[in-house]
Order: structure tokens, then C-alpha cells, then sequence
């Protein structure tokens, strides 16, 4: 890494670190939350969303192409926030550097934009053996404890049988296709499940999870996550 590459972390980490200061901007943060006034309104909210993929669609609009034309498992997905500017940094700050505190604040901001219906369980998206190994930790799990702890609603586990590539270098065809028969349930899951996630980019993560919750014996299953990735005409 480059020092000015140093520098830009260590100012991002001392953000993240100082508690009673905006994690954005360091200006005094609002009483009992991470950020300040402005720095809220400023975020990248994800105002105008696919009610069931929660890809930015426009104004009045309540799906976007895609699951108009082939729709996903589950039902619908809340995600606040645009996986773009600071909340890019935050997520990466938590999933790559396992930063307690900018999970707490993705936590925090989830719970300002709660899934209309709350589900009878959470469910975080598992993770083979090797992967949890290599990360160190599930974020998604995580997140799902924390928000557990918050709402008092208790949380369920599946099971990854399929260790495959990363998803991250994939397009949406390749994303479903290396998923197929990736998770299991070990026990039938209660009939509506919230899955659980830091980032959706194209749902397949979630339609995988969902279509192995339906074959299990759920009867609905719904995604919340902190953000999503606009992805336009991807």
C-alpha cells in the first residue's frame, strides 16, 4: 500500500474508532447514534426502489425489469441505502477489516429502515468451512445477532454444501448458476424468514438461499439488507 493509501485508511479507521463523533465527518455525533445530522441526510439512501429486488427504479415505478420478466424467490428486499460513497467505506471497513464498530453503525441503519413485515425468523447467509476460515468471520451472522439482540426475534441457521468461486468478479447468469444447490436447511424454518446481508448486488445470493428456505417448507421468504448495489441495466 501507498502512503498516501495509508494515510486515507488510518483516517477512515480513526473515524470508525472515536465513539460520541460522526463516524463521517467527526463533528460531535447526535445524542445515543454514530453520525451526525447532516452526515444522515447525506448518505446515499435508496429512495426509490424494486419493491422485490431493490434495485434503484424510477420514480412511481414499483419493479424494476428484471423481476418483471423473471422473478426472484423471495418476495421483496429492504435496503436503505445505495452501496456507493461512505456507506461503500463502511461496508468495506466491516467486512474486510471485521471493524465491530462500523457493524454496529450498518445495524444502526438498518433498523431506520425496517422491512414492513418483520418474519418469524432471521437468517443469515452461511458460509462454507474454508470461507469463514479465510474472512474470519460471517458478517452476515453478525449483523443477524445484532439485530436479533435489537428486535427480539429469533434466528435460524441453513447450511452451505457447495464451496464455489466468489461471487464477486461474476455477471448475474454466472452468479445463479454457481449458487444452484448451494444451501441447505437441516431442519424445516419456520413459515416467513428475513434473510440477513451487509450488500445485495443482484439477488442471486438471496434467491439461492430463498429457493432452499421454500423447498425446506417456508412459506415467505424476504430480504433486509444495509444496501444495494445499483446495477442499472446489468
Amino acid at each position: 500500500m501507498t502512503l498516501k493509501g495509508w494515510l486515507q485508511w488510518g483516517g477512515d479507521w480513526i473515524k470508525q474508532a472515536m465513539p460520541g463523533y460522526c463516524a463521517f465527518c467527526l463533528s460531535p455525533a447526535s445524542a445515543g447514534q454514530g453520525w451526525c445530522a447532516t452526515c444522515l441526510c447525506e448518505l446515499p439512501w435508496n429512495l426509490h426502489a424494486c419493491r422485490q429486488c431493490g434495485d434503484p427504479v424510477a420514480h412511481g415505478a414499483s419493479l424494476c425489469g428484471h423481476c418483471l420478466v423473471d422473478p426472484p424467490t423471495f418476495s421483496t428486499t429492504q435496503a436503505g441505502l445505495l452501496y456507493q460513497g461512505a456507506i461503500k467505506h463502511l461496508v468495506h471497513d466491516f467486512k474486510f477489516h471485521a471493524s465491530p464498530r462500523a457493524g454496529t453503525l450498518l445495524a444502526e441503519l438498518m433498523l431506520l429502515t425496517p422491512p414492513m413485515i418483520q418474519g418469524d425468523a432471521l437468517l443469515s447467509v452461511p458460509m462454507t468451512a474454508t470461507h469463514a476460515r479465510t474472512r474470519g468471520f460471517n458478517h452476515s451472522h453478525w449483523l443477524a445477532e445484532q439485530l436479533s439482540r435489537q428486535l427480539g426475534v429469533p434466528m435460524v441457521a441453513a447450511k452451505r454444501v457447495k464451496d464455489a468461486p466468489s461471487q464477486r468478479t461474476l455477471n448475474r447468469r454466472q452468479r445463479v448458476a454457481n449458487l444452484a444447490g448451494a444451501f441447505v436447511f437441516e431442519s424445516p424454518p419456520p413459515a416467513h424468514l428475513l434473510i440477513i446481508d451487509d450488500v445485495v448486488t443482484t439477488g442471486s445470493t438471496g434467491d439461492a438461499l430463498a429457493r432452499a428456505a421454500l423447498e425446506a417448507g417456508a412459506k415467505r421468504v424476504d430480504i433486509w439488507a444495509a444496501a444495494r448495489t445499483p446495477l442499472g441495466k446489468d
